[in-house]
């Protein structure tokens, strides 16, 4: 009886789930379809579980919490793993940028963007953990960096915290020079961190290396709400990898 009643169950669940995803807004559907299967792995688990099958819930549950990456809270060494851009490589379906004080990491499926402090007062945290007051004194960091630091820095706050400018829990974040984004200096970009900003495999084709760069530029370009920072960025990544 207990076995039938949960049978019951999961087919009224995938009834539900099929209905909804019928319904739902493709771009809405992009965004949301991580979390719902990790709500239908997590689920399925605690049938798992109560029916007895321990270690096939745990393995479900494993696997399932691994697609969320930087998020999994079965990262590396079982421990619970913090947001932002995981370190060292980057991630498959996203695009990296790095500045002396941050690492950026936006996704292409959803265009979240992502961000690890690398330098300075708050190095080793991410930006998704500090609380508004925090950015004007990383904004200071960033300017004196005489890089693009504060620029990407903007770039981020403008997805993540679109109202940021009036907001007063800001403080004076971004105000003047902090946060124009002109940067003083200005380095090269190397191949290498062209594959990152677009998000490419170092064998990728001139073809894959510019349908890339459009499908970037839709999610980043200003006149969509985007940054001219990042933009520039993706522009600058393809010009190296196509003349290159």
């Amino acid at each position: 009886m207990r076995f039938l009643l949960f049978g019951i169950i999961a087919l009224l669940g995938l009834f539900l789930v099929s209905h909804l995803l019928l319904r739902a807004d493709p771009k809405v559907l992009a965004r949301r379809a991580k979390p719902v299967g990790i709500g239908l792995a997590v689920a399925l688990a605690i049938v798992l579980t109560l029916t007895g099958r321990f270690g096939l819930a745990r393995r479900l549950l494993v696997g399932a919490f691994a697609f969320l990456g930087p998020f999994s809270p079965f990262g590396a060494g079982g421990g619970m793993s913090g947001s932002g851009p995981s370190p060292g490589g980057r991630r498959p379906g996203t695009s990296r940028v790095r500045t002396a004080l941050f690492e950026m990491e936006l996704d292409h499926g959803t265009g979240e963007m992502l961000g690890r402090v690398v330098a300075g007062s708050f190095a080793g945290r991410t930006l998704e953990e500090l609380v508004p007051g925090d950015f004007a004194g990383l904004f200071r960091e960033a300017a004196a960096a005489e890089d693009q630091s504060a620029a990407v820095l903007a770039a981020y706050l403008d997805r993540r915290h679109p109202d940021w400018r009036a907001d007063p829990r800001f403080g004076a974040a971004g105000s003047g020079d902090a946060g124009s984004g002109s940067g003083r200096r200005s380095t090269a970009m190397t191949r290498d961190e062209a594959f990152d900003v677009l998000g490419v495999e170092p064998d990728a084709s001139d073809a894959e290396i510019r349908r890339a760069h459009r499908r970037l530029m839709k999610q980043v370009h200003p006149d969509q709400g985007g940054s001219d920072y990042l933009a520039s960025k993706i522009n600058a990544a393809k010009d190296v990898l196509l003349k290159g």
